[in-house]
């Protein structure tokens, strides 16, 4: 392949990523089913399903006994979420009954389902598109499962394009290196601290705004990355350690959204907090590996095939991510406000 014909490809890729992930930005959350059994047949059941600007996700929960199907007793909006309720009284026993989710197979979302009973059992799962039904059968009270939480955090940041885009920024300014292992461990540290924290309810915070402000630091790894041949190098360039620090203080909260959003199961919240990072840093780890791997690859192969690029081409990527940031600033912004 040619330089010219290489370029052309890189700007058409460049095009699309823009045209495709504004909505990608925003990291699919999972909806969320909420039953509370307050006694033989009265239960009252909580339906949240994401939202998407002014779209909301296709997705209709159904009871087996029929509970479901009649119209909620109220409905709510709020941002990122829509919210129903039922209060059932003298239906049939919830134990034994079968939950689904219709919509959820053509979906990319999960559902995280939470049942407690008037007796003390419980229930917590996650639901898979790729299994839109389950049968609630309650399990003691001290036999609370929370592992879905792992995989949960995998998928957030695996699906959190912008959080990828600002570890993507940091790799590419300070490269494969000792500096990298000390960059990535800043930000999680810091991440974690402010994921823990809001998560668990001692920090608030408006989430439009830390959106907007995820997208600034991107901004600002993307500003860093066209400048970084300058002979004077600039703070970032010097501590990249800290400057992942402090932005990864925003990208935890952000992180938190989602838990905020859903709740942390009763009596189990720090394991389920623990896991939910946990998988967030195996995500972000496997992204890490990849990226590196290709940009092996790519340089292998660009030896191989004599390949002589111009010399702005090494600038492609930093105007990549900053014209994606800016939009998504800009976006956030005028969502927040």
């Amino acid at each position: 392949m040619s330089p010219r014909r290489l370029l052309a490809c890189l700007a058409a890729l460049a095009l699309w990523i823009g045209w495709a992930l504004p909505v990608a930005a925003h990291e699919v959350r999972p909806a969320l089913v909420q039953i509370v059994e307050t006694g033989p047949g009265d239960y009252d059941v909580t339906w949240k399903r994401p939202v998407v600007g002014d779209m909301a996700l296709r997705l209709v929960p159904h009871l087996s006994g029929g509970a479901l199907d009649k119209p909620a007793s109220a409905e709510q909006v709020a941002p990122g979420y829509m919210t129903r309720l039922w209060q059932v009284r003298g239906g049939p026993p919830l134990d034994g009954q079968t939950l689904s989710v219709e919509g959820l197979e053509q979906s990319v979302t999960d559902v995280l389902v939470r049942v407690s009973s008037h007796d003390g059992r419980a229930l917590d799962l996650v639901m898979r598109p790729s299994d839109p039904a389950v049968r609630l059968s309650l399990s003691p009270a001290n036999g609370i499962a929370v592992p879905g939480y792992l995989k949960l955090g995998v998928e957030h940041i695996l699906t959190g394009f912008d959080h990828l885009l600002f570890v993507l920024g940091l790799l590419l300014l300070i490269g494969a290196n000792w500096r990298l292992v000390k960059a990535v461990t800043a930000f999680t540290a810091a991440h974690s601290i402010t994921l823990a924290l809001a998560a668990l309810g001692y920090l608030q915070f408006p989430s439009a705004a830390i959106e907007a402000l995820v997208a600034l630091s991107i901004l600002f790894v993307a500003v860093e990355l066209a400048t970084s041949r300058r002979a004077d190098p600039t703070l970032a360039q010097r501590r990249p350690w800290l400057i992942a620090f402090l932005f990864g203080l925003l990208h935890g909260m952000a992180f938190a959204g989602v838990l905020a959003d859903i709740g942390l199961p009763k009596g189990a919240a720090p394991q389920a907090l623990l896991l939910f990072n946990i998988g967030v840093e195996i995500g972000q780890l496997m992204f890490i590996g990849a990226a590196l791997a290709l940009i092996a690859a790519w340089r292998a192969l660009s030896l191989k095939m004599r390949l002589s690029l111009p010399g702005w081409n090494a600038q492609v990527p930093a105007y990549a991510i900053g014209g994606l940031s800016a939009y998504w600033l800009i976006e956030r912004t005028i969502a927040a406000v």
